[in-house]
């Protein structure tokens, strides 16, 4: 019989969610881009290939730690661990520019950061190698955290 590798699973899962889930109308994209940003962000170009830099170490984590796990409830849990941190992460964007808020906006990159960190906590019972892919999005939360928190006073309207 045929099996498809955990890996394939993984990556299947994650790019799908976050195609269906990263669904932008052109209003609301016209309410984001009208946004001011703050002077000292000279890297917002770098921003999309960051975050794919992340997603892939991500499911590469996701992958490690499944590997690794004997314990089939454990190995789904991380999963699910996994999967609520793609789900965080990816209504970000859709549902600040839905609500139009920054503040809401900061407070899901937050979540995100606190979830992120449970789950490598977790993870790193099982796989330091997991863990280890899981760190480029602990660096990277709180800086993309707080370039929204930068960006309410510059925002009045938009908190």
């Amino acid at each position: 019989m045929f099996m498809i590798p955990a890996w394939l699973w993984i990556g299947l899962i994650a790019f799908t969610l976050a195609f269906v889930c990263n669904r932008l109308s052109p209003r609301d994209l016209r309410w984001f881009n009208r946004l001011r940003r703050p002077p000292w962000l000279t890297f917002e170009w770098a921003i999309p290939f960051i975050w794919i830099a992340i997603f892939i170490a991500g499911a590469i984590s996701a992958t490690l730690a499944w590997n690794a796990t004997v314990d089939p409830r454990h190995r789904w849990g991380l999963m699910v661990g996994y999967l609520l941190l793609e789900l965080t992460v990816m209504a970000y964007t859709p549902v600040m520019c839905k609500l139009r808020s920054l503040r809401v906006g900061s407070i899901i990159g937050a979540t995100g950061f606190f979830v992120g960190l449970a789950l490598a906590i977790a993870v790193s019972q099982v796989s330091s190698t997991a863990f280890g892919f899981l760190v480029p999005f602990l660096l990277w939360s709180p800086i993309g955290t707080y370039v929204t928190w930068a960006m309410i006073p510059l925002n009045p309207g938009e908190i």
